[in-house]
């Protein structure tokens, strides 16, 4: 399957259990996969015949940042909810969601969930 990727979008929002996540916030790095078909695309070049990511973009910052939520993996899957909700074309998403600057005192680089969902068929 075709994917399009969105690599290190940077949101900050105000996810966290702790009191000061959900006052101060912090910056929030999500990659996406979104598995399409993009052979209509590739053949005809239109826009109309894929998923627009500046759309998916603005879609995934605006799930982001309308609500507080306590878990990033919450904030994960109303985000992917979001995005087959929204895009037919997209079959199936993996997302990545890091919290680099979680309160945790300890050296590291970010903790962060990983989903994958794909569109339920009936």
């Amino acid at each position: 399957m075709d994917k399009i990727i969105i690599n290190g979008l940077e949101v900050y929002a105000y996810h966290g259990v702790n009191p000061e996540e959900k006052t101060d916030g912090q910056n929030f790095i999500i990659n996406a996969e979104l598995f399409v078909d993009l052979s209509a695309p590739c053949e005809t070049d239109e826009l109309n015949d894929t998923v627009n990511y500046s759309k998916v973009i603005k879609l995934i910052t605006r799930i982001m940042t309308s609500e507080k939520y306590n878990l990033i993996e919450h904030a994960a899957q109303k985000t992917a909810d979001g995005l087959l909700a929204e895009f037919d074309r997209i079959k199936k998403v993996k997302l990545t969601l890091k919290k680099p600057d979680a309160p945790i005192k300890a050296d590291f680089n970010f903790v962060a969930v990983e989903i994958e969902r794909e569109r339920q068929t009936h």
